[in-house]
């Protein structure tokens, strides 16, 4: 009789872990296991370039990158797997320099820290929903870009109240810190500033908006249809598009050479059909296609 309370027991535990794992399928945060391949390079070579100069010697690649944004850029909780349409960006690049996937580092980096993390070397090159724009040059330089992004906005599924930028007065808007979103929203008023919320990651806006604290998070909408393809019953995305958010890959400013290889490796990837593999097998899924930008070299 002991042993058949002990058996039960230890099925009980085994039933609690099964569904609790199959709890965090959908759950902000989860990535899927799928990571696409890509040939590595040999004997490449960057003449002039001291980014790859450093990646040559230590042998490896430090990739800046996101890890809350479904689809683009993410970190399964329990595989410690990244994946996303960013992510696979970056290890096509870092396969076209020569290095394999277990060679990369992934360093984790907030939108108001990327100009310093690539300025000081922190990160090789970073990729993550990263609109290219003029303040920013000023600092790091762009390879790309790669993606054509536009502010949206994420609101509840049940409210009909929000259907574009013009109807946010009086309304709490979320989005992460130092971020062009949240800079638009202020510079052209959409809000009061009292009604401006921001975090560190646009997760953290979106638990608010679940839980009614805010009313809408806005930023790409490339990131909030991860979002709401993860919890359709509770999200949607209002899709009135009011920007143009060019996503590039982050490198040193005066590292001419290596923005100049990376280019090269985008605008490949572009004309042998890679780019459309990785769209298709991630933000592709949420069934609106896209289409490689032009490459924009200065």
């Amino acid at each position: 009789m002991r042993r058949v309370r002990v058996v039960g027991v230890l099925l009980a535990i085994a039933a609690l872990l099964f569904g609790a794992a199959c709890g965090r399928e959908g759950a902000p945060g989860a990535a899927p296991s799928e990571q696409l391949s890509f040939p590595v390079a040999a004997n490449v070579t960057v003449p002039g370039s001291a980014t790859f100069a450093k990646m040559q010697q230590t042998g490896r690649v430090r990739m800046g990158v996101k890890n809350d944004q479904p689809g683009l850029g993410v970190q399964d909780p329990t595989t410690g797997q990244y994946s996303g349409f960013d992510v696979e960006i970056g290890r096509m690049i870092a396969a076209g320099l020569g290095f394999a996937p277990d060679k990369i580092d992934y360093v984790v980096v907030p939108s108001a820290a990327r100009e310093d993390a690539i300025s000081r070397g922190d990160v090789d090159y970073y990729v993550g929903t990263y609109t290219i724009n003029d303040n920013r040059k000023q600092r790091v330089g762009f390879a790309g870009p790669y993606f054509q992004a536009g502010q949206d906005l994420l609101v509840r599924a049940d409210d009909p109240s929000i259907t574009g930028p013009q109807t946010l007065q009086n309304k709490k808007v979320c989005s992460v810190t130092g971020s062009t979103p949240i800079q638009r929203v202020r510079q052209q008023n959409l809000t009061q500033p009292q009604n401006v919320v921001e975090f560190q990651n646009y997760s953290q806006c979106v638990d608010q908006l679940v839980a009614n604290q805010v009313d809408a998070v806005t930023t790409d909408d490339a990131i909030l249809k991860g979002f709401a393809a993860q919890d359709p019953q509770r999200l949607k995305v209002v899709g009135q598009v009011f920007s143009q958010e060019p996503y590039g890959v982050g490198v040193p400013r005066d590292d001419v050479a290596f923005r100049n290889k990376v280019n090269d490796l985008i605008q490949q990837s572009e004309t042998d059909g890679t780019w459309q593999r990785i769209y298709d097998a991630t933000l592709g899924k949420s069934g609106s296609p896209a289409a490689p930008p032009a490459i924009q070299r200065y």
